[in-house]
């Protein structure tokens, strides 16, 4: 099955403060609609409650979380990796996409297959959650579409596809 890291980072890899982005692209969000539409999203306990404890409508939502008690309709709890990568494939999905939080991240960039990144070109000194760096010599940089600030962007971005090696 492939491993599809899908991540919203700027210069520095901030990614976020006080488990809220740091930015709002209006680009980006659709960018993460299309690239994730009817798959399935894996992501951290925090990256949900950050989406309001709401499902992301289109997709099954699995949520990563070692709390017991952690229960909410609409997705699928698993308390590892390896119970989520099970639940995708019994249920034939050639492809999970990963959205974090940072922990989720760090867990996860070794055995993934792709990385599709929104890279912000802004340095944020006061985030406090990064994503990993992408360590070149393992990637291999495959898409760059360029994109600069207007009046609904207040940041210049890229949307970026890696490759593993």
């Amino acid at each position: 099955m492939v491993k599809s890291l899908v991540v919203a980072a700027s210069t520095n890899n901030a990614i976020g403060k006080d488990n809220q982005l740091l930015w709002h692209l209006p680009n980006d969000l659709k960018f993460l609609k299309n690239k994730t539409w009817a798959m399935p999203v894996l992501m951290g306990r925090k990256s949900f409650e950050s989406l309001g404890k709401k499902p992301l409508k289109g997709r099954v939502n699995i949520v990563l979380s070692s709390s017991r008690f952690f229960k909410n309709d609409g997705i699928v709890h698993v308390n590892n990796l390896k119970n989520a990568y099970f639940f995708a494939q019994e249920n034939d999905y050639k492809e999970i996409m990963i959205l974090g939080g940072a922990h989720v991240y760090d867990q996860t960039i070794n055995e993934a297959d792709n990385i599709y990144i929104t890279r912000v070109h802004h340095v944020f000194e006061d985030a406090d959650v990064f994503f990993p760096v992408i360590d070149e010599s393992k990637w291999k940089l495959v898409f760059n579409e360029d994109h600069y600030k207007d009046e609904k962007h207040a940041y210049d971005y890229s949307f970026q596809h890696w490759v593993k090696k």
